[in-house]
């Protein structure tokens, strides 16, 4: 199958993955992550190391080969504590997939065309096989806020938004742009910007909602949908985004 669309697909299995087998109809997300180490090759040992007790079901490499490291229908590995609307430990209800780039401790990369060609079809066939919404392909730092950066900043969103293949907000990015940097007028409506959060899947809303800052869920917020400008701040520009979302 994977071969007639043009995919590279090579199998290397993981033994990081949970029994027994899931039903299909569970699959409910896709989590994307970076591997966030220096080299492809130690990455890819990670993830089939039983000692790491790290996975994901997929590998995209810097070439745009994917390696298949865990059956879709066990779970991988790869979300730990993560929480996404009413879910919660979204191993058991995702896919993950993991591509070739050394985050942002090692020198963060733009990630390469191939690795986005090749996410996209895979997306394609996992999307169609398992019916998942495309407001349910989400970053790691979406689901994890305050513990993980990846995909990061750098991620294309929107282009796989263009192809139906994810969500973005339907705003004219050169006309919010004035709103940048300008200040809320009052606290409701940081906490008008922070109940859109909730609205739109983040669920560690009420956790940092009276935590005395609320940066880590904002710097999440903006790598996924204000990638230009990522400084943990609510201005009104990124009130407006979280207003198109919901």
């Amino acid at each position: 199958m994977y071969r007639k669309i043009g995919l590279k697909m090579a199998a290397s299995y993981s033994p990081n993955f949970s029994l027994p087998k899931r039903a299909k109809n569970r699959i409910k997300f896709i989590i994307i992550h970076y591997t966030g180490m220096k080299k492809e090759s130690a990455a890819i040992k990670r993830l089939q190391d039983p000692k790491s007790k790290v996975s994901s079901h997929y590998l995209i490499k810097r070439n745009g080969q994917i390696i298949n490291l865990v059956s879709d229908l066990y779970e991988a590995w790869h979300a730990g504590v993560s929480s996404w609307k009413h879910f919660k430990s979204l191993n058991k209800n995702s896919i993950g997939i993991e591509i070739t780039n050394p985050g942002h401790q090692h020198g963060y990369k733009r990630f390469s065309k191939q690795q986005i060609f090749a996410l996209q079809k895979l997306l394609n066939i996992l999307v169609k096989k398992y019916k998942i919404k495309k407001k349910y392909i989400l970053g790691h730092s979406d689901i994890s806020p305050g513990r993980k950066k990846d995909p990061g900043e750098k991620f294309p969103w929107e282009i796989l938004a263009k192809n139906d293949l994810s969500f973005w907000h339907n705003l004219d990015q050169k006309k919010i742009k004035k709103f940048r940097k300008k200040n809320l007028s009052n606290r409701i409506d940081e906490n008008l910007f922070l109940k859109n959060l909730y609205k739109i899947g983040y669920n560690d809303v009420k956790k940092f909602k009276y935590h005395k800052n609320t940066k880590y869920l904002t710097l999440a917020f903006q790598r996924r949908f204000r990638q230009s400008l990522v400084n943990g701040k609510i201005d009104k520009e990124c009130l407006l985004i979280s207003k198109s979302l919901i």
